[in-house]
């Protein structure tokens, strides 16, 4: 669906047509009613992208999954925005915030121990649990990604052999 640039107060079957904004930018809609999924076509909305409705304080800004319709039609211009995913993954037994909906065996050896180490003598290894359907446990090898979820483990050993 592109944006309506004629200035017809009619869309579709004579209805209205109705305003809203996309992290800022103004658009039109022909329909009353309007899914996440539209929006994120509409907005060119990346998928590892959550999309909200602000809301008006002191209520919080409702999340809108794909799945979710929205109604257009309320007295004011409905307002949306996009930002990145954060879940909570357990490295080594402590939780750490993740925007990114891939993590790399690098990734998760600087979390757990702060930097990583390129030399022959040093070993790691990683493993996972309770992730997502995807890759739902296993082990990492450098180089590769793993897709995340919230509260996904990660367990990361290191050994110097030298």
């Amino acid at each position: 669906m592109s944006e309506n640039k004629d200035k017809n107060p009619k869309g579709e079957h004579g209805n209205r047509v109705l305003g809203l904004t996309i992290n800022g930018k103004k658009y039109e809609w022909n329909q009353q009613y309007i899914t996440g999924a539209e929006i994120r076509r509409l907005g060119h909305i990346a998928n590892d992208e959550e999309i909200f409705l602000a809301v008006k304080k002191p209520w919080e800004d409702e999340p809108i999954p794909d799945d979710k319709q929205v109604n257009l039609a309320r007295p004011e211009i409905e307002h949306f925005y996009s930002k990145a995913k954060e879940v909570i993954i357990v490295v080594n037994g402590t939780p750490h915030k993740w925007t990114k909906e891939k993590i790399s065996f690098k990734e998760v050896i600087v979390l757990a121990f702060g930097q990583y180490i390129d030399k022959p003598t040093m070993v790691y290894t990683v493993a996972y649990e309770d992730g997502p359907k995807q890759n739902p446990e296993g082990s990492m090898f450098a180089g590769q990604e793993v897709f995340v979820k919230h509260k996904m483990i990660f367990n990361a050993t290191a050994t110097d052999k030298s």
